[in-house]
């Protein structure tokens, strides 16, 4: 089963992703150290991140889903 991927969607996850762990000095190797996630794809939104990375990710930095999505800029997908 192949997976669907909303180009538009990721990117602006991964823009998110990075603007929390840059904003709270976290680097690459730190956040790796200190969860197993390897961050670089998925910041430059060639990952199809899953719900449940997602949440590690947002429980590592203090938040929840709700306020990760909020505010959350995605483009419409053209079809």
């Amino acid at each position: 089963m192949s997976q669907f991927k909303n180009h538009s969607l990721n990117n602006a996850i991964a823009l998110k992703i990075k603007e929390l762990r840059v904003n709270r000095g976290v680097t690459l190797e730190i956040f790796y150290f200190d969860t197993g996630i390897h961050l670089a794809r998925i910041e430059q939104g060639k990952t199809n991140i899953t719900v449940s990375t997602l949440k590690r990710i947002c429980d590592y930095f203090e938040i929840n889903l709700e306020e990760f999505f909020k505010g959350l800029k995605i483009k419409k997908e053209e079809t």
